[in-house]
């Protein structure tokens, strides 16, 4: 006999399921990164355009086999006990890639990530894009640039798992629809 699903239970999967869900984007990150820095700039966009498409297929595998996994250990695990358990796996899985994240940009990869920076914002002033006044603030903007990306990608990691755990936990675990169904008299008879 499977135990009943408490929240404990849920926080400690969600645990574990957010720290692989975490560790395989940073994973992901580091790869793509590594692949930016090759000699040919288009054959190194397709190749980090074919791992985005890996990254983004595998994550909602994972995430689909980690409510499923849920559902099949306890028992009373419903569709909206499935959501709160995505929606924590969603969480924890957005502050470790966020906080590997900061750490690259801050410790790891700061010269990178300096160099993308001037990259682009040479790009902006070679264009004439924008003028005298938002270039300054921009350059001003570099000192915060990884506390605000780290912020943003928290929250959009956070919203896109909690939109996929929506998703995925209307059918984890499987509803039968004729669960309640009486038989009436007449069938009983045939």
């Amino acid at each position: 006999m499977k135990e009943t699903i408490s929240t404990g239970a849920m926080w400690n999967n969600a645990g574990k399921s957010g720290l692989a869900l975490g560790c395989v984007s940073a994973a992901f990150m580091f790869i793509s990164q590594a692949v930016s820095g090759m000699s040919s700039a288009t054959l190194a966009l397709t190749i980090n355009f074919l791992l985005w498409i890996v990254k983004f297929a595998g994550c909602i595998w994972l995430m689909r086999l980690f409510m499923r996994r849920l559902a099949d250990s306890y028992d009373g695990v419903t569709n909206a006990s499935v959501m709160k358990f995505g929606m924590m796996t969603a969480f924890l899985s957005a502050l470790i890639f966020s906080s590997v994240q900061l750490a690259n940009m801050l410790f790891i990869s700061q010269d990178l990530i300096n160099a993308q920076y001037d990259e682009v914002m040479d790009t902006y002033r070679s264009m004439g894009m924008l003028d005298h006044n938002t270039m300054s603030v921009m350059e001003n903007m570099r000192n915060f640039y990884p506390q605000i990306a780290f912020f943003t990608q928290l929250i959009y990691c956070f919203v896109y798992g909690t939109v996929l755990s929506a998703i995925l936990s209307r059918n984890i675990p499987k509803n039968d629809p004729f669960a309640n169904f009486k038989k009436s008299e007449d069938d009983q008879q045939i």
